[in-house]
């Protein structure tokens, strides 16, 4: 009833405008259709047309879908140069939309909102005078070009809708540091182009039934940390709790079950890594929001919640807009100084907090399909419940900035997506010997299957030698005195979880490119082993313990070779020294 309502007031709110303003598909169909790519874009286009004083639609890199990024930016003062717009200390509110493309609830939602925006300017002159908001209005345009009414098996609504994945079959939220796709590196323009304080990632979640229409996971605090982590914690996120309680969409923290229904065992904050649009927005000290709707609840109120959750966000934007940019950019400065980064987190399970949770009762009956007990939410037994929510986090793994890093300029592929990520560097003048500590890729595991095109490394570990390493002019020096310093040493130490070294940039070092025959070194073996006693004495010890190796002729061999300077000083090394 509330929600039937709250639509008819936004229709009741847009029906002025149809003479200088379109009404969406969504308006249009009665809350049951989304936009097409070409609707939505000619949507947007009316508006910068309309309200071109302050509105503009511009395009940006191509997608794999051949098709180029569009942002759509409300400047109450017409200037649209990003530069400009931080110098002037205004805040830039980020919105993506249709990176799963049958997902569309912020489709929807941020043409709703962009309209209010432009139409209303006495409503909303305290935020346009101290807030630029740009949106993407379809970041997978080739998953929104292939549009069905299937795919999402489990959702209720719209009619049609885009596929998840892309048009190379990526799924984009998978890839905003690995950029494989044409996709992430025309984001990663845009994202730096311009610097967004507050970003929202439009979804639609899966999983368990209950009550709420509006999930929400924020930036993890722990993650980002500093003055923003701090902040979003003890101010932002309780305000937009507070503010979607009084409405119709009351919100609850996205519920990542740890057991298999939300009250067994209590829901956990999601740790979005850096592949993940929030978890790489944090690597540039940016809040990030992905409201996850829920699939079983109609497509309108979910597009509804959406847009009431932005109105949120306008709320607290309006409030604390200077508060959060002066954090920004005092986070900035504090992460160039920053002496030592965490690379890898686990959920601290002592610490948690007792939230109340509306959610379904569980049943089990058994299935008129397999015969077998099967999970059954029962809508007829709602309850509230005081459930465990873990939303703390510990570092487990740190790693001491250096003063620089080195990469020889070979690896052009890593290069540019530092360069693409606003990284600075500096090319070296002529060819150099510099005393580097190397990495040695000690041990490291490789999944079985293949993932978002990749057989990702895990559980890496290393070993650290200083060495004398010859460098080419031309060779980039990284220096760590930057504020992107989270971004730089989260993908150049191997063993973070998302780094270039785990998505595969770096996997022909594993694999050797020479190799002796065993009767040609055997004689030249034993005049190494004179030559090195301290080799002969440690192939001795590794004889006695261990009877395998002792019973191996080329084990030996080739333990033997590892030592001497036959063996290439590429194999197994890392190729990103670090300057101390």
């Amino acid at each position: 009833m509330r929600s039937s309502l709250l639509f008819c007031l936004l229709i009741g709110c847009f029906a002025n405008l149809k003479g200088q303003s379109p009404l969406t598909v969504f308006e249009r169909s009665n809350g049951l259709e989304t936009a097409t790519y070409d609707e939505g874009i000619a949507f947007y286009q009316q508006l910068a047309q309309a309200y071109y004083q302050k509105a503009n639609l511009q395009s940006f890199g191509m997608t794999d879908s051949g098709k180029p990024l569009h942002l759509f930016t409300i400047s109450a003062d017409g200037d649209f140069d990003f530069d400009n717009i931080h110098a002037k200390g205004k805040l830039v509110l980020f919105i993506n939309n249709a990176i799963h493309p049958g997902e569309p609830d912020g489709v929807e939602a941020s043409m709703l909102l962009a309209r209010d925006l432009l139409s209303k300017p006495e409503e909303y002159a305290d935020f346009l005078e101290q807030v630029v908001v740009a949106i993407v209005p379809f970041y997978n345009i080739g998953g929104v070009l292939n549009r069905n009414s299937h795919t999402r098996a489990n959702q209720n609504g719209p009619i049609s809708y885009g596929f998840r994945g892309n048009g190379r079959h990526f799924d984009l939220n998978r890839d905003f540091v690995k950029a494989d796709t044409r996709n992430a590196r025309t984001f990663a323009e845009i994202f730096h182009t311009i610097d967004p304080e507050v970003f929202i990632d439009t979804h639609t979640s899966n999983g368990a039934d209950y009550q709420y229409t509006m999930t929400m996971i924020p930036t993890q605090k722990d993650k980002l940390g500093g003055p923003l982590g701090a902040y979003l914690d003890e101010k932002m996120m309780p305000f937009l709790y507070d503010y979607m309680a009084k409405g119709p969409y009351e919100m609850t923290p996205y519920v990542n079950s740890l057991g298999r229904t939300p009250d067994a065992l209590g829901i956990a904050d999601f740790l979005e890594s850096p592949r993940y649009s929030t978890g790489y927005a944090a690597l540039f000290h940016c809040i990030g929001f992905m409201p996850e709707t829920h699939m079983l609840k109609p497509y309108k109120d979910r597009v509804e919640s959406t847009y009431v959750f932005m109105q949120g966000v306008v709320k607290v934007l309006v409030r604390d807009a200077k508060d959060i940019v002066n954090r920004k950019k005092e986070t900035k400065a504090m992460v160039a100084q920053q002496q030592e980064f965490p690379l890898q987190w686990t959920r601290d399970t002592a610490n948690f907090k007792t939230i109340d949770f509306k959610g379904y009762t569980a049943t089990y009956p058994i299935s008129e399909l397999t015969g077998l007990p099967r999970l059954k939410y029962d809508r007829a037994q709602p309850f509230t419940k005081q459930i465990p929510y873990y939303n703390q986090y510990l570092p487990t793994k740190s790693v001491k900035r250096p003063n620089a890093y080195l990469i020889p300029q070979t690896w052009h592929t890593v290069i540019d997506r530092l360069r693409e990520n606003g990284v600075a560097m500096q090319r070296l003048s002529a060819d150099t010997t510099i005393e580097v500590t190397v990495y040695y890729l000690d041990d490291f595991k490789t999944r079985t299957r293949p993932y978002e095109g990749h057989y990702m490394h895990y559980q890496t570990k290393v070993r650290t030698e200083k060495k004398a390493v010859a460098f080419l002019a031309g060779d980039w020096l990284i220096p760590t005195t930057q504020w992107t310093n989270r971004y730089i040493i989260e993908m150049l130490e191997p063993e973070g979880p998302d780094s270039f070294f785990s998505w595969n940039y770096f996997d022909s070092v594993l694999q050797q490119k020479e190799y002796f025959s065993s009767y040609v070194f055997e004689d030249k073996a034993l005049e190494w082993l004179e030559e090195m006693p301290e080799v002969k004495k440690a192939l001795e010890k590794r004889k006695e313990e261990d009877p395998k190796f002792a019973k191996n002729g080329r084990a030996q061999l080739d333990f033997i070779y590892r030592r001497t300077p036959h063996y290439e000083k590429e194999h197994l090394r890392y190729p990103v020294f670090r300057i101390e």
